[in-house]
């Protein structure tokens, strides 16, 4: 608790004190690219704070040109991880209540965050925004299944981060994350130490997928996942997931 406790007022002062700073720097140099690094180290500062440990897998996958990132969702603790895990700057689809923050929503709207309306059926996103992110250059992350599993194990995905590549031709990476669930279960908001793994798996190349085509697409994103997940975070069989519903 007591490491739970230190790692958010830490992530506190860090929102209050510091990011009115660096805001203002990006509004003058029109430039978010330090803005974002400082912000990832703080980030790393509350990991190391709350024991978290992770390694990266698949590096090699990451293509060189912008894509979009999409993976599992089991945990609270998923978005710091990923994003340290990624290796350059990110845009990521938060769900928009979250930019009604003050100070922190204008730095995730400088930072090229794309706010998503998740009461929508599949998430309402502007889809020339996602584009528009993409062709600077700068990778765009999704959670996949929408919201955060329940049990940690895998969810179907949502067919947006289909769309989004299929209207930007851009490549799909998929990631598996996995340990999270032990180290910050949903319902509980303790962190409790440990180390979490962070896979890339090979990127899909989307440009090959129509519109029409985008829940073939879908399947082989949650296939990949599925199969770079530990046991106790790959979906249930068929008849297993039926009889839980």
């Amino acid at each position: 608790m007591i490491r739970t406790l230190a790692a958010a007022l830490m992530s506190a002062l860090a929102i209050l004190c510091l990011l009115p700073w660096l805001i203002a720097w990006t509004a003058i140099t029109g430039n978010p690219d330090f803005m974002y690094s400082m912000s990832m180290k703080f980030v790393r500062i509350g990991l190391r704070i709350a024991g978290i440990r992770f390694r990266v897998d698949g590096l090699e996958n990451i293509p060189a040109r912008a894509c979009v990132f999409a993976c599992n969702h089991a945990s609270n603790a998923d978005g710091p991880v990923v994003v340290l895990a990624i290796p350059r700057r990110v845009g990521i689809l938060i769900k928009r209540e979250v930019f009604r923050i003050p100070i922190l929503g204008f730095g995730m709207r400088q930072a090229g965050f794309v706010p998503v309306d998740r009461r929508a059926r599949e998430g309402s996103v502007n889809l020339d925004e996602v584009a528009k992110l993409l062709q600077s250059g700068v990778p765009l992350l999704i959670f996949a299944e929408g919201t955060r599993s329940p049990d940690g194990r895998l969810r179907s995905f949502k067919k947006g981060a289909a769309l989004m590549a299929i209207h930007a031709g851009a490549p799909i990476v998929p990631i598996a994350i996995a340990g999270t669930p032990r180290i910050m279960p949903k319902g509980d908001w303790r962190v409790h130490p440990g180390e979490v793994t962070v896979r890339f798996c090979p990127p899909i190349d989307a440009s090959q997928y129509t519109i029409e085509q985008r829940a073939e697409l879908v399947e082989r994103m949650q296939a990949a996942v599925a199969a770079a997940l530990p046991p106790e975070q790959q979906p249930l069989p068929r008849a297993a997931a039926d009889a839980q519903a």
